[in-house]
Protein backbone atom coordinates (compact mmCIF):
# COMPACT_ATOMS: atom_id res chain seq x y z
CA UNK A 1 0.00 0.00 0.00
CA UNK A 2 1.41 3.01 -0.28
CA UNK A 3 1.26 6.33 1.97
CA UNK A 4 -1.83 8.73 1.17
CA UNK A 5 0.69 11.41 0.80
CA UNK A 6 2.82 9.94 -1.96
CA UNK A 7 -1.32 9.89 -3.70
CA UNK A 8 -1.89 13.43 -5.78
CA UNK A 9 -5.07 14.78 -4.53
CA UNK A 10 -7.41 13.57 -6.83
CA UNK A 11 -10.40 14.87 -4.79
CA UNK A 12 -10.83 18.62 -3.80
CA UNK A 13 -11.61 18.15 0.15
CA UNK A 14 -12.56 21.50 0.97
CA UNK A 15 -16.59 21.69 1.06
CA UNK A 16 -19.16 18.80 0.09
CA UNK A 17 -22.94 19.63 -0.25
CA UNK A 18 -25.66 18.39 2.40
CA UNK A 19 -29.07 17.45 2.58
CA UNK A 20 -30.44 20.57 3.56
CA UNK A 21 -28.32 22.81 1.12
CA UNK A 22 -25.57 23.59 3.07
CA UNK A 23 -21.97 22.87 2.78
CA UNK A 24 -19.57 21.34 4.80
CA UNK A 25 -15.97 20.53 4.68
CA UNK A 26 -14.07 17.04 4.33
CA UNK A 27 -12.02 16.00 7.29
CA UNK A 28 -8.13 14.79 5.70
CA UNK A 29 -9.27 11.29 7.04
CA UNK A 30 -12.17 10.58 5.18
CA UNK A 31 -10.20 12.64 2.08
CA UNK A 32 -7.64 10.23 2.56
CA UNK A 33 -9.88 6.84 3.38
CA UNK A 34 -11.34 7.99 -0.07
CA UNK A 35 -8.42 7.75 -2.00
CA UNK A 36 -7.37 4.71 -0.46
CA UNK A 37 -10.15 3.17 -1.22
CA UNK A 38 -10.03 3.71 -4.87
CA UNK A 39 -6.18 3.57 -5.36
CA UNK A 40 -5.92 0.33 -3.39
CA UNK A 41 -7.81 -1.42 -6.14
CA UNK A 42 -5.43 -2.69 -8.12
CA UNK A 43 -7.79 -2.71 -11.07
CA UNK A 44 -9.06 0.63 -10.63
CA UNK A 45 -5.16 1.88 -10.30
CA UNK A 46 -4.55 0.63 -14.18
CA UNK A 47 -7.89 2.03 -15.02
CA UNK A 48 -6.62 5.59 -14.52
CA UNK A 49 -3.20 5.65 -14.78
CA UNK A 50 -3.29 4.28 -18.53
CA UNK A 51 -5.17 7.42 -19.19
CA UNK A 52 -2.17 9.72 -18.03
CA UNK A 53 -2.00 10.29 -21.90
CA UNK A 54 2.06 10.62 -21.52
CA UNK A 55 5.37 8.47 -21.26
CA UNK A 56 7.23 11.39 -19.21
CA UNK A 57 3.80 11.56 -16.52
CA UNK A 58 3.99 7.56 -17.14
CA UNK A 59 7.46 7.31 -15.64
CA UNK A 60 6.47 10.47 -13.00
CA UNK A 61 3.60 7.77 -11.41
CA UNK A 62 6.43 5.11 -11.36
CA UNK A 63 8.21 6.78 -8.69
CA UNK A 64 5.13 7.16 -6.60
CA UNK A 65 5.98 3.74 -4.90
CA UNK A 66 6.99 0.16 -5.64
CA UNK A 67 3.60 -1.36 -6.13
CA UNK A 68 2.87 1.51 -8.73
CA UNK A 69 5.81 1.08 -10.62
CA UNK A 70 4.94 -2.75 -10.58
CA UNK A 71 1.93 -2.04 -12.37
CA UNK A 72 3.31 0.52 -14.92
CA UNK A 73 6.16 -1.80 -15.92
CA UNK A 74 4.44 -4.47 -16.96
CA UNK A 75 4.74 -5.81 -20.25
CA UNK A 76 0.39 -5.97 -20.81
CA UNK A 77 -0.08 -2.47 -19.41
CA UNK A 78 2.15 -1.04 -21.08
CA UNK A 79 0.99 -3.02 -24.37
CA UNK A 80 -1.99 -1.07 -23.72
CA UNK A 81 -0.92 2.08 -22.65
CA UNK A 82 0.61 2.56 -26.08
CA UNK A 83 -2.31 1.29 -28.33
CA UNK A 84 -4.29 4.30 -26.47
CA UNK A 85 -1.83 6.86 -26.01
CA UNK A 86 0.46 6.30 -29.46
CA UNK A 87 4.23 7.52 -29.30
CA UNK A 88 3.91 11.89 -30.48
CA UNK A 89 5.86 13.10 -33.48
CA UNK A 90 8.13 15.56 -31.55
CA UNK A 91 9.52 17.10 -34.87
CA UNK A 92 10.70 16.39 -37.65
CA UNK A 93 15.22 16.78 -39.31
CA UNK A 94 15.69 18.44 -42.26
CA UNK A 95 18.26 18.16 -44.54
CA UNK A 96 18.14 20.60 -47.38
CA UNK A 97 20.35 20.09 -50.33
CA UNK A 98 21.90 21.70 -52.79
CA UNK A 99 23.29 23.92 -50.50
CA UNK A 100 27.14 25.23 -50.38
CA UNK A 101 29.57 23.54 -48.37
CA UNK A 102 30.07 26.13 -45.71
CA UNK A 103 26.16 26.20 -44.63
CA UNK A 104 25.01 23.47 -42.10
CA UNK A 105 22.07 21.59 -43.85
CA UNK A 106 20.44 19.35 -41.06
CA UNK A 107 18.46 21.15 -38.63
CA UNK A 108 15.72 20.07 -35.81
CA UNK A 109 12.31 21.41 -36.09
CA UNK A 110 9.62 21.17 -33.35
CA UNK A 111 6.14 20.54 -33.97
CA UNK A 112 4.22 23.03 -32.49
CA UNK A 113 2.02 23.27 -30.26
CA UNK A 114 3.12 20.58 -27.84
CA UNK A 115 1.19 19.64 -24.68
CA UNK A 116 2.95 21.10 -21.60
CA UNK A 117 3.77 17.59 -20.91
CA UNK A 118 5.91 17.49 -23.52
CA UNK A 119 7.54 20.66 -23.79
CA UNK A 120 10.63 20.17 -21.41
CA UNK A 121 11.48 16.79 -23.66
CA UNK A 122 11.00 18.91 -27.34
CA UNK A 123 13.34 21.16 -25.71
CA UNK A 124 16.15 18.54 -25.09
CA UNK A 125 15.72 17.32 -28.65
CA UNK A 126 16.44 20.82 -30.01
CA UNK A 127 19.37 21.57 -27.44
CA UNK A 128 20.52 18.47 -28.79
CA UNK A 129 22.29 19.79 -32.03
CA UNK A 130 23.49 16.95 -33.81
CA UNK A 131 23.52 18.74 -36.90
CA UNK A 132 26.17 21.21 -36.19
CA UNK A 133 28.72 18.53 -38.51
CA UNK A 134 28.14 20.12 -41.75
CA UNK A 135 28.32 16.89 -43.37
CA UNK A 136 25.96 14.56 -41.37
CA UNK A 137 23.42 13.03 -42.92
CA UNK A 138 20.38 10.89 -41.48
CA UNK A 139 20.28 7.44 -42.97
CA UNK A 140 17.23 6.16 -40.47
CA UNK A 141 15.45 7.21 -37.42
CA UNK A 142 13.17 5.82 -35.38
CA UNK A 143 11.81 5.40 -31.63
CA UNK A 144 14.20 8.69 -30.43
CA UNK A 145 17.22 6.83 -32.13
CA UNK A 146 19.45 8.25 -35.13
CA UNK A 147 21.82 6.44 -37.33
CA UNK A 148 23.78 8.60 -39.55
CA UNK A 149 27.14 9.21 -41.57
CA UNK A 150 29.43 11.82 -41.61
CA UNK A 151 32.24 12.74 -43.63
CA UNK A 152 35.71 14.03 -41.72
CA UNK A 153 38.97 14.11 -43.15
CA UNK A 154 37.91 12.25 -46.21
CA UNK A 155 36.51 9.61 -44.33
CA UNK A 156 33.12 7.91 -43.91
CA UNK A 157 31.78 7.05 -40.27
CA UNK A 158 28.70 6.21 -39.45
CA UNK A 159 27.16 7.04 -35.38
CA UNK A 160 23.85 6.59 -33.60
CA UNK A 161 22.54 9.58 -31.92
CA UNK A 162 19.97 9.61 -28.89
CA UNK A 163 19.00 13.07 -27.66
CA UNK A 164 16.43 11.88 -25.56
CA UNK A 165 18.75 9.77 -23.32
CA UNK A 166 19.66 11.12 -20.29
CA UNK A 167 23.44 11.44 -20.86
CA UNK A 168 23.09 11.96 -24.80
CA UNK A 169 25.99 11.50 -26.94
CA UNK A 170 26.65 8.93 -30.10
CA UNK A 171 28.05 5.39 -30.66
CA UNK A 172 29.95 5.09 -33.29
CA UNK A 173 29.47 1.73 -35.70
CA UNK A 174 31.68 0.14 -37.63
CA UNK A 175 31.70 0.64 -41.18
CA UNK A 176 28.49 -1.49 -43.36
CA UNK A 177 29.19 -4.04 -45.70
CA UNK A 178 29.19 -2.76 -49.32
CA UNK A 179 28.70 -4.64 -52.78
CA UNK A 180 30.19 -7.17 -54.43
CA UNK A 181 30.17 -4.96 -57.78
CA UNK A 182 29.57 -0.92 -56.95
CA UNK A 183 28.53 -0.62 -60.52
CA UNK A 184 25.72 -2.91 -60.15
CA UNK A 185 24.42 -1.88 -56.59
CA UNK A 186 20.32 -0.80 -57.38
CA UNK A 187 20.55 0.86 -53.50
CA UNK A 188 21.61 0.29 -50.08
CA UNK A 189 19.13 0.78 -46.97
CA UNK A 190 19.67 1.13 -43.51
CA UNK A 191 16.46 -0.23 -41.66
CA UNK A 192 15.55 -0.61 -38.05
CA UNK A 193 13.07 -2.68 -35.81
CA UNK A 194 12.03 -2.25 -32.16
CA UNK A 195 12.46 -5.26 -30.40
CA UNK A 196 11.95 -5.91 -26.48
CA UNK A 197 11.98 -1.80 -25.80
CA UNK A 198 15.42 -1.80 -27.96
CA UNK A 199 16.33 -1.12 -31.66
CA UNK A 200 17.84 -3.62 -33.93
CA UNK A 201 19.56 -2.22 -37.45
CA UNK A 202 19.56 -4.13 -40.55
CA UNK A 203 21.67 -3.05 -44.24
CA UNK A 204 19.58 -3.69 -47.20
CA UNK A 205 21.90 -4.45 -50.03
CA UNK A 206 20.50 -4.85 -53.78
CA UNK A 207 22.37 -5.58 -57.10
CA UNK A 208 22.20 -7.06 -60.10
CA UNK A 209 24.26 -9.70 -61.38
CA UNK A 210 25.98 -8.90 -64.32
CA UNK A 211 24.80 -9.85 -67.61
CA UNK A 212 21.90 -10.94 -66.13
CA UNK A 213 17.93 -9.96 -64.63
CA UNK A 214 18.54 -10.98 -61.63
CA UNK A 215 18.63 -8.92 -58.43
CA UNK A 216 20.41 -10.12 -55.38
CA UNK A 217 19.56 -8.90 -52.00
CA UNK A 218 21.68 -9.28 -49.40
CA UNK A 219 20.61 -8.16 -45.38
CA UNK A 220 23.01 -7.43 -42.96
CA UNK A 221 22.35 -7.22 -39.18
CA UNK A 222 24.37 -5.27 -36.36
CA UNK A 223 25.05 -7.46 -33.85
CA UNK A 224 27.12 -6.92 -30.62
CA UNK A 225 29.37 -3.99 -32.99
CA UNK A 226 29.88 -6.66 -36.09
CA UNK A 227 27.70 -6.39 -38.90
CA UNK A 228 26.67 -10.30 -39.88
CA UNK A 229 24.89 -11.68 -42.97
CA UNK A 230 20.94 -12.16 -42.36
CA UNK A 231 20.11 -13.32 -45.86
CA UNK A 232 20.59 -13.69 -49.42
CA UNK A 233 18.60 -14.29 -51.57
CA UNK A 234 18.49 -14.02 -55.96
CA UNK A 235 15.42 -13.63 -58.03
CA UNK A 236 14.61 -12.44 -61.72
CA UNK A 237 13.21 -9.28 -61.80
CA UNK A 238 12.63 -7.88 -65.63
CA UNK A 239 11.89 -4.11 -64.55
CA UNK A 240 15.20 -2.56 -65.08
CA UNK A 241 13.89 0.93 -63.67
CA UNK A 242 13.66 -0.31 -60.51
CA UNK A 243 15.10 1.62 -57.39
CA UNK A 244 12.83 1.06 -54.41
CA UNK A 245 11.74 2.51 -50.83
CA UNK A 246 12.03 -0.38 -48.49
CA UNK A 247 9.96 -1.00 -45.19
CA UNK A 248 10.57 -3.37 -42.43
CA UNK A 249 7.42 -4.65 -40.81
CA UNK A 250 7.84 -7.83 -38.62
CA UNK A 251 9.83 -10.40 -40.26
CA UNK A 252 9.58 -8.69 -44.27
CA UNK A 253 11.26 -5.73 -45.88
CA UNK A 254 8.53 -4.04 -48.75
CA UNK A 255 10.23 -2.38 -51.59
CA UNK A 256 8.11 -0.40 -53.87
CA UNK A 257 10.13 0.59 -56.49
CA UNK A 258 9.84 3.03 -59.82
CA UNK A 259 6.94 2.62 -62.50
CA UNK A 260 6.17 -0.53 -61.55
CA UNK A 261 2.75 -2.09 -60.54
CA UNK A 262 3.59 -4.20 -57.60
CA UNK A 263 5.97 -4.62 -54.55
CA UNK A 264 8.91 -6.99 -53.64
CA UNK A 265 8.55 -8.67 -50.36
CA UNK A 266 11.90 -10.26 -48.74
CA UNK A 267 10.87 -12.82 -46.15
CA UNK A 268 13.70 -12.97 -43.79
CA UNK A 269 12.39 -16.18 -41.97
CA UNK A 270 11.75 -18.02 -44.96
CA UNK A 271 14.69 -16.37 -47.44
CA UNK A 272 12.45 -15.55 -50.37
CA UNK A 273 11.01 -13.09 -52.33
CA UNK A 274 7.53 -12.49 -53.88
CA UNK A 275 5.54 -10.07 -55.13
CA UNK A 276 1.96 -7.98 -53.83
CA UNK A 277 -0.11 -6.63 -57.25
CA UNK A 278 -0.60 -2.87 -56.23
CA UNK A 279 -4.54 -1.70 -56.01
CA UNK A 280 -6.33 -1.88 -59.75
CA UNK A 281 -4.81 1.34 -61.10
CA UNK A 282 -2.02 2.30 -59.14
CA UNK A 283 1.69 2.57 -60.16
CA UNK A 284 4.24 3.24 -57.65
CA UNK A 285 6.68 6.35 -58.44
CA UNK A 286 9.48 7.69 -56.18
CA UNK A 287 7.68 10.77 -54.91
CA UNK A 288 4.03 9.54 -54.86
CA UNK A 289 3.88 6.50 -53.44
CA UNK A 290 5.07 5.38 -50.26
CA UNK A 291 5.23 2.06 -47.64
CA UNK A 292 4.66 2.10 -43.77
CA UNK A 293 4.70 -0.50 -41.34
CA UNK A 294 1.36 -1.60 -39.12
CA UNK A 295 0.97 -2.77 -35.42
CA UNK A 296 0.18 -5.87 -36.89
CA UNK A 297 3.11 -6.83 -38.55
CA UNK A 298 1.67 -9.14 -41.46
CA UNK A 299 -0.37 -5.78 -42.64
CA UNK A 300 1.55 -2.58 -44.46
CA UNK A 301 0.54 0.45 -45.03
CA UNK A 302 0.34 1.65 -48.86
CA UNK A 303 0.20 5.78 -49.21
CA UNK A 304 -0.66 7.13 -52.82
CA UNK A 305 -0.57 10.63 -53.96
CA UNK A 306 -3.05 10.68 -57.20
CA UNK A 307 -0.86 13.99 -58.17
CA UNK A 308 -3.44 15.17 -61.47
CA UNK A 309 -6.60 15.08 -59.13
CA UNK A 310 -4.35 16.15 -55.93
CA UNK A 311 -6.35 13.14 -53.62
CA UNK A 312 -4.37 11.15 -51.59
CA UNK A 313 -5.35 7.32 -51.21
CA UNK A 314 -4.44 5.03 -48.05
CA UNK A 315 -4.55 1.41 -48.17
CA UNK A 316 -3.92 -1.48 -46.02
CA UNK A 317 -2.89 -4.55 -47.21
CA UNK A 318 -3.98 -7.95 -45.05
CA UNK A 319 -3.97 -10.95 -46.31
CA UNK A 320 -4.18 -11.03 -50.19
CA UNK A 321 -6.46 -8.14 -50.47
CA UNK A 322 -5.68 -4.55 -50.58
CA UNK A 323 -8.28 -2.40 -48.23
CA UNK A 324 -9.04 1.31 -49.13
CA UNK A 325 -8.94 2.88 -45.39
CA UNK A 326 -8.56 7.17 -46.08
CA UNK A 327 -9.67 8.81 -49.19
CA UNK A 328 -7.70 12.77 -48.75
CA UNK A 329 -8.74 15.52 -51.04
CA UNK A 330 -5.55 17.41 -51.08
CA UNK A 331 -6.53 19.89 -53.45
CA UNK A 332 -9.46 21.38 -50.87
CA UNK A 333 -6.88 21.07 -48.41
CA UNK A 334 -3.99 23.18 -50.43
CA UNK A 335 -6.82 25.50 -51.86
CA UNK A 336 -7.69 26.75 -48.42
CA UNK A 337 -3.50 27.36 -47.28
CA UNK A 338 -3.64 29.72 -50.33
CA UNK A 339 -0.75 26.75 -51.71
CA UNK A 340 -2.38 26.51 -54.93
CA UNK A 341 -2.17 30.20 -55.57
CA UNK A 342 1.77 30.14 -55.36
CA UNK A 343 3.35 30.46 -58.54
CA UNK A 344 7.51 29.64 -59.56
CA UNK A 345 9.22 32.57 -61.66
CA UNK A 346 11.05 28.91 -63.29
CA UNK A 347 8.48 26.76 -64.76
CA UNK A 348 10.59 23.70 -64.24
CA UNK A 349 10.49 24.09 -60.38
CA UNK A 350 7.98 20.93 -59.02
CA UNK A 351 5.06 23.48 -58.02
CA UNK A 352 2.87 19.54 -56.60
CA UNK A 353 3.37 18.04 -53.65
CA UNK A 354 5.31 14.72 -53.04
CA UNK A 355 5.69 12.59 -50.41
CA UNK A 356 8.67 12.29 -47.96
CA UNK A 357 7.53 10.20 -44.89
CA UNK A 358 4.64 8.38 -43.36
CA UNK A 359 4.45 7.11 -40.02
CA UNK A 360 3.75 4.12 -38.72
CA UNK A 361 -0.17 2.49 -39.02
CA UNK A 362 0.05 5.82 -41.70
CA UNK A 363 -1.22 7.72 -39.06
CA UNK A 364 0.57 11.02 -40.25
CA UNK A 365 2.09 12.41 -43.72
CA UNK A 366 5.03 14.48 -44.47
CA UNK A 367 4.32 16.47 -47.51
CA UNK A 368 6.82 19.09 -49.72
CA UNK A 369 5.93 21.62 -52.09
CA UNK A 370 6.94 25.10 -53.07
CA UNK A 371 9.73 24.94 -50.73
CA UNK A 372 7.22 24.33 -47.87
CA UNK A 373 7.03 21.18 -45.96
CA UNK A 374 3.69 20.02 -44.92
CA UNK A 375 1.95 17.86 -41.82
CA UNK A 376 -0.97 15.97 -42.46
CA UNK A 377 -2.98 14.50 -39.58
CA UNK A 378 -4.67 11.39 -41.33
CA UNK A 379 -7.56 10.96 -38.43
CA UNK A 380 -8.28 15.11 -38.85
CA UNK A 381 -7.47 15.35 -42.72
CA UNK A 382 -5.95 18.44 -41.54
CA UNK A 383 -2.72 20.03 -43.07
CA UNK A 384 -0.57 22.46 -42.21
CA UNK A 385 2.76 24.32 -42.46
CA UNK A 386 6.03 22.78 -40.89
CA UNK A 387 8.71 24.66 -41.87
CA UNK A 388 9.99 26.58 -45.08
CA UNK A 389 9.03 29.41 -47.29
CA UNK A 390 8.72 29.93 -50.84
CA UNK A 391 12.35 31.25 -51.64
CA UNK A 392 13.63 27.58 -50.94
CA UNK A 393 11.49 25.81 -53.74
CA UNK A 394 14.10 25.09 -56.05
CA UNK A 395 15.75 23.00 -52.68
CA UNK A 396 14.17 19.28 -52.08
CA UNK A 397 14.91 18.20 -48.43
CA UNK A 398 15.10 14.99 -47.23
CA UNK A 399 12.75 15.00 -43.85
CA UNK A 400 12.83 12.51 -40.96
CA UNK A 401 10.00 12.09 -38.25
CA UNK A 402 11.92 11.93 -34.63
CA UNK A 403 8.93 9.97 -32.50
CA UNK A 404 8.83 9.68 -28.56
CA UNK A 405 11.06 7.07 -27.44
CA UNK A 406 9.05 4.08 -26.73
CA UNK A 407 8.91 2.11 -23.87
CA UNK A 408 9.49 4.70 -20.82
CA UNK A 409 13.50 4.09 -19.57
CA UNK A 410 11.53 3.58 -15.49
CA UNK A 411 14.12 3.69 -11.86
CA UNK A 412 15.99 1.00 -10.74
CA UNK A 413 15.00 0.12 -7.37
CA UNK A 414 17.24 0.71 -5.15
CA UNK A 415 17.46 -3.28 -3.07
CA UNK A 416 17.22 -4.53 -6.63
CA UNK A 417 20.39 -5.34 -8.53
CA UNK A 418 19.43 -6.35 -11.76
CA UNK A 419 17.23 -3.23 -11.69
CA UNK A 420 14.05 -4.97 -12.30
CA UNK A 421 11.41 -4.12 -10.98
CA UNK A 422 9.06 -7.03 -10.60
CA UNK A 423 8.53 -10.46 -11.26
CA UNK A 424 6.70 -9.96 -14.61
CA UNK A 425 9.44 -8.76 -16.01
Amino acid sequence: MCDAEEIPRLVNPEKRPCLDGQTQPHSPTSVAATVSKVLDDDNLLREIIVRVGFPTTLVRAAVVCKRWLCHISDRKFLSRFRKLNPPRLLGIYIDNWPVSKQETTLHFVPMLPQPPELAAVVRRVASNNIGAHKQLCILDCRNGSIFAKRCEGGVMAHEVHRPLCPEPGMCIVPPPPTAQDPIQLVFARILSREENGSLSYLLVLAEWITGTTNLMVCVYMLQDGVWRMHTSVTEQIPDPAWSPKATLAGNKIYMAGQFIDYIIVLDLTASSLSRILLPHGVTSRWFSTALSQADDTSSVYLTHLHVNELQLHIWLHQGDNWLLVHTINLHKLLANMGMLDHTLEDDEDIDFPFICQVGDNAEFVLLQMCGYALYLDVKSKTLCKVHGSAGNARYYSRIYPFMMTWPPIFPALKDDPAGMPCEEL
